[in-house]
């Protein structure tokens, strides 16, 4: 599929329903894999992405709901506050089964463990803030989901501390980091989008990993599958960002992994 430029309407458009229209376009062909160029295309519409675009304060500038066109202003007058987010929340935009589109939200020092992106494309944008990032790639094919994963591990990152404004990235099934653990340096929050989104149902479990460095051999380590802290949660929050038109024939399917 040819990669081109939204018409003038289009642009009229918010930056999510934007965002949400590509995804459609490119991740709804059945049976087709996006291609480096459409991954590309979508980058560079997440990197015009800010925090107020989704309905978040960043504290940086005044935010404003003032918009002549009511598409391009939060749905709620209103936006949450970046300084209200005192442990890990997830702002739920939109899921079906082709891709899911989120922000994780971070107070200074929370940790999103090590964990993976079993076959699927994950594009990301920090809107704001400082985040530490460690990131792997397994040396072999991912172990199978039938047993406990465990395996050897490529250093794609380690503790990179990654400063918005910086450009959105992406990470592959077998590259770009496919398994990786955030740390917030100073209050975060990080756009996500999923191509094609977790589901137990279909295979494709989240599974957090500990990782062991192997002193003779720099630039790898040996990563084992592992349970949750106990004391680990992800609080759900409201989308107050603009109104979204979505496909009428895509189902919005729960999200609950993601929110107590």
């Amino acid at each position: 599929m040819a990669v081109v430029a939204f018409p003038p309407h289009v642009m009229a458009l918010s930056k999510v329903q934007r965002l949400y229209d590509a995804c459609d376009l490119v991740f709804a062909s059945p049976g087709a894999a996006p291609t480096l160029g459409e991954i590309r295309w979508l980058q560079k519409i997440l990197d015009g992405v800010e925090a107020a675009d989704v309905g978040i304060d960043d504290g940086e500038k005044p935010a404003s709901s003032s918009s002549d066109d009511d598409e391009l202003s939060p749905k709620s007058g209103h936006l949450h506050s970046a300084r209200a987010f005192t442990r890990i929340t997830y702002v739920h935009i939109y899921q079906c089964d082709d891709f899911s589109m989120g922000v994780f939200c971070f107070p200074a020092g929370a940790t999103l463990p090590l964990h993976d992106h079993p076959e699927m494309v994950v594009l990301s944008k920090l809107l704001y803030g400082s985040v530490r990032v460690r990131s792997y790639d397994w040396v072999a094919a991912p172990p199978s989901a039938a047993a406990r994963k465990c395996g050897l591990a490529r250093v794609v990152a380690a503790d990179e501390v990654r400063s918005a404004p910086c450009e959105a990235s992406v990470l592959f099934p077998r590259s770009g980091g496919n398994l990786h653990a955030f740390t917030a340096v100073t209050p975060c929050a990080i756009l996500d989008v999923l191509t094609p989104p977790y589901s137990e149902e279909h295979g494709r479990p989240s599974t957090y990993f500990a990782d062991i460095p192997i002193p003779s051999l720099p630039g790898f380590a040996f990563l084992e599958e592992t349970d949750l802290p106990e004391d680990f949660t992800v609080a759900g929050a409201p989308y107050l960002g603009p109104e979204l038109t979505v496909d009428m024939d895509d189902d919005d399917d729960d999200y609950d992994d993601y929110s107590e």
